[in-house]
């Protein structure tokens, strides 16, 4: 089979049909009337997290409408201003982006006045409108996210300023402003953090549309066109475990699909695609630390990420993280954070709570002593996990409080130090699966290595816990269950770490316990 002509499933870029595996965005548009857009003169906003197919789908739904002679539609990304809060700097930026896309686009190119920076967007739409009269003027504004301070705020008064006007001739009839948040978010931020008043000049949105990731189904007949080119099939488990681990991202689902049919397997093979070729995309997948990955690591840094990511982690409570609080929205806009009634809040897939985890531990899993100075491997090569374990609280001891000084997660340090710990051993043999959520009290790993299964438990006794005894047999209940529903002859352990405050903790002698209690071994830290 010749690679000539044989589209592939894209992860770099918007997608095109002739030569990627494509899904019509359009479809996963939630709460979107497109006819009524520009029929009925209207502006409005389309937000997703990253790399889910906005772009994609204003470029299609442009030449859709150009095509159709609905009207004169431009797509402008808006990216070229972004760090850039002064007007003076950025309306001259915006108004040589207009005329860069119009250029591509084979529109008529508006011109640029030497005027007031507070009104040369204004004037330069005006313009434009008149030049494809007597058609529609329809302007799809990307990357909208990148406007900040009081470039943002005369952007979206001179859109204000000509929405009355709007019409043939006159303004734009319709502009969609897309990017990762809705328009109260832009605006918000650019007031530092003053939501806008219901009344706002701003309010000039008919619709807040979300582009929403894959369905199941969806990530099947985007495979299924492959199939129907090259003859190539795929398992239901392999398609299964696509969706588990994405939730339905879509560069999840493509970079998976990619590099199980061009890596793992040779781009000429007809081979079915099975469950272990997705899973070692899955791994090349985390391991390249491909950009749109790291991405979302860095911004791990933000402080209002860090409250939302850190509560997650050790399955903290917090009454204040509401879905309506600010950190929250901006966790979910990102596309980091997922709520659901039955899960609360989560990480949002499997995926990026490895990335994620392996993000913030990456100085402590560099910087552990290599495990060939630790006795962790039984006579045959397998895993012994008691002597691991038993390596990690000496390591504790010996080097946790110091390590925590520099800690910049500091209620999650036991969580990362230890999933470190785990993934310098398990690297090149097996994998770790974390599984944690906001309420829940607690991190469940499940450590594969070879063919064999461990269960582990992560508790934190705290200061307000009057009866640390209550919190090991709560541990002891949720192992149990965990362990019944993975695999319920797998190794069980609880390690529970005294967060207490000096005055309450035990001396170290004390702390450091190891024992068995219905075959779950309980780790004292």
């Amino acid at each position: 089979m010749s690679d000539r002509n044989i589209r592939f499933f894209n992860t770099t870029g918007p997608c095109n049909p002739e030569d990627h595996y494509m899904l019509a965005p359009e479809d996963r548009l939630v709460g979107a009337q497109l006819h009524r857009y520009i029929k009925d003169k209207l502006y409005w906003v389309l937000h997703a997290p990253r790399q889910t197919g906005k772009t994609t789908f204003l470029q299609s739904w442009m030449r859709e409408i150009n095509a159709s002679r609905q009207g004169v539609a431009c797509y402008v990304s808006v990216e070229r201003c972004q760090g850039v809060s002064e007007p003076e700097r950025a309306m001259p930026a915006l108004c040589r982006a207009i005329r860069h896309y119009a250029s591509m686009a084979n529109l008529p190119v508006p011109k640029v006045e030497d005027v007031d920076p507070f009104s040369m967007l204004g004037d330069i739409l005006t313009h434009w409108a008149g030049l494809v009269a007597p058609n529609p003027l329809i302007v799809l504004f990307d990357e909208v996210d990148v406007l900040e301070g009081e470039a943002l705020i005369s952007f979206l008064r001179q859109l204000r300023g000509g929405f009355a006007s709007r019409g043939i001739g006159s303004f734009p009839v319709s502009v969609a402003l897309v990017g990762m948040r809705d328009l109260k978010d832009y605006i918000t931020a650019a007031k530092d953090g003053k939501a806008p008043n219901p009344g706002s000049p701003f309010n000039i949105k008919e619709d807040s549309v979300l582009l929403s990731n894959f369905h199941k189904a969806d990530i099947a007949k985007l495979f299924a066109q492959r199939t129907a080119e090259t003859g190539q099939q795929i398992t239901q488990e392999a398609l299964d475990y696509v969706f588990e681990q994405s939730q339905g991202q879509p560069w999840i689902v493509n970079s998976l699909f990619k590099r199980a049919t061009l890596r793992v397997l040779d781009a000429e093979s007809t081979e079915t695609v099975a469950l272990e070729h997705v899973q070692k995309a899955r791994k090349q997948m985390i391991e390249a630390r491909e950009t749109h990955l790291d991405a979302l690591a860095v911004r791990l840094r933000d402080p209002r990420i860090k409250h939302v990511v850190q509560t997650i982690i050790t399955g903290d409570t917090d009454p204040l993280m509401g879905r309506e609080h600010p950190d929250v929205e901006l966790a979910i806009d990102l596309g980091l954070v997922n709520w659901t009634s039955m899960t609360g809040f989560t990480i949002a897939n499997p995926v990026y709570e490895e990335i994620l985890t392996r993000h913030l531990n990456s100085g402590y899993h560099d910087n552990l002593p290599p495990p060939s100075s630790w006795q962790w491997q039984k006579p045959d090569g397998s895993l012994d996990m008691d002597k691991l374990l038993k390596e990690f609280q000496r390591f504790w001891r010996r080097h946790s409080e110091m390590w925590e000084q520099r800690a910049d997660y500091t209620e999650a340090f036991p969580h990362l130090l230890l999933t470190a710990f785990l993934q310098r051993v398990t690297n090149g043999g097996g994998h770790i699966h974390l599984e944690c959520a906001a309420g829940r009290g607690r991190m469940d790993l499940a450590v594969e290595y070879g063919k064999a299964l461990y269960i582990i438990e992560i508790k934190l006794i705290h200061s307000y816990d009057d009866a640390p005894g209550i919190v090991r047999e709560e541990g002891l209940e949720q192992v149990r269950a965990y362990r019944d529903k993975t695999d319920a002859q797998a190794p069980a352990y609880l390690i529970l770490f005294d967060r207490r405050d000096k005055t309450k903790q035990k001396p170290w002698d004390e702390r450091i316990t190891w024992s068995v209690e219905d075959n779950v071994t309980v780790i004292g830290c």
